[in-house]
């Protein structure tokens, strides 16, 4: 499978590709060690990944306590290709025990986040330079303005952010939009069939202020590979979710009721249970990309090829209603049935007619 399609990340002219390469396996260190992977072994992957023509890869400087950057970033000058790929990173998590201003958001951190980020990609510039994780303390006039000052230097080109609430996202894109700051360009957010919850304000506010959504653990933290499987005794089978003995949390039976629905649609479509899971992720409305990781060539050709089908609307109903989460309920108010009660009966309302802004591609299907 090839990613020879390339789309905008939010509102901007950076093109990327629809499945993103994860490095947080990259490297034996922290706390991400226990399913790590050494340089030898995952230089395969990252190869590849570049063959099949991605270009969007993520890291952070916590992932392996660094180590995935300092690999990521000798594999990139290896292979020479650091003007073609776009290098994605993020800061947050403290780099060093007691020091109160080694964590966080503030602007003392994150300017030394991103100079040492620098140093281990051996790199001048990064892409795309992220907040990790929203520190709920941190001004986000005082986020932004770093941001600003950061790609007036050069050191980063496009800003975003990760695992924040849209309120906060959507004000920090508004901020942006007085010209006053470069704008948010993506948002990095947990999403699955198994967990929807973004599609009540994050999806939303991403449309409407043309932020993209890069989507992280579409595979539900391994659980929608489909290899898993309950007994007497519990959870059962290889991998990240079971390295102690057991599940890393207890799944509902609403979670195996989908994970039986994607594979009835992988069993119908003759592909993977995995393929399906992150098929749907990457053609889910607001989302850029799709955030995948791997072990070795055989798992990362698997996922690529997750977009070589198309899930016929049928079965992604079958997916929908499988997944579907009840609404809290303010958010009944703003479907189409009540909102119809809103104009005259029989009145039909919308926001464009079909077709008044046709897709833009500049290739030849």
């Amino acid at each position: 499978m090839s990613l020879d399609q390339y789309y905008l990340l939010g509102r901007s002219g950076l093109r990327v590709s629809r499945l993103a390469l994860g490095t947080m396996n990259f490297g034996t260190g922290g706390f991400h060690a226990a399913y790590g992977k050494a340089r030898d072994e995952i230089r395969p992957v990252f190869r590849r990944y570049l063959e099949t023509g991605g270009n969007l890869i993520d890291t952070a400087d916590f992932y392996t306590a660094g180590e995935s950057e300092t690999i990521l970033g000798d594999l990139i000058a290896e292979a020479g290709v650091r003007d073609r790929v776009v290098l994605t990173t993020k800061f947050t998590n403290s780099v060093e025990p007691g020091d109160p201003n080694a964590g966080g958001n503030g602007r003392k951190h994150m300017i030394r986040a991103v100079e040492a980020s620098l140093r281990r990609l051996r790199t001048d510039h990064i892409d795309l330079f992220l907040l990790h994780t929203w520190d709920r303390i941190t001004p986000v006039e005082e986020v932004m303005r770093t941001f600003d000052d950061l790609t007036r230097a050069g050191k980063i080109r496009y800003a975003g952010l990760s695992d924040v609430p849209a309120w906060y996202a959507a004000r920090a894109q508004t901020l942006a939009e007085t010209g006053a700051f470069p704008p948010v360009l993506c948002v990095q957010l947990p999403y699955s069939l198994i967990d929807r919850a973004i599609e009540f304000e994050h999806v939303p506010m991403g449309r409407d202020l043309g932020v993209g959504i890069t989507a992280w653990s579409p595979l539900g933290g391994g659980f929608l590979t489909g290899k898993y499987r309950r007994d007497g005794q519990g959870l059962t089978g290889p991998g990240r979710l079971d390295r102690s003995g057991s599940a890393w949390r207890s799944w509902t039976d609403r979670e195996w009721r989908i994970l039986t629905a994607a594979e009835k649609v992988a069993a119908e479509l003759g592909v993977t249970t995995a393929q399906v899971a992150v098929n749907w992720v990457a053609t889910q409305p607001g989302i850029a990309s799709a955030i995948v990781g791997a072990s070795d060539v055989r798992q990362l050709d698997g996922t690529m090829a997750a977009l070589g089908f198309e899930i016929p609307p049928e079965l992604r109903a079958v997916l929908d209603e499988a997944s579907a989460v009840t609404p809290p309920l303010v958010y009944g108010m703003f479907t189409p049935e009540y909102q119809g009660n809103l104009v005259s009966p029989g009145v039909k309302v919308g926001d464009k007619p079909a077709g008044y802004a046709p897709a833009v591609r500049n290739w030849v299907a």
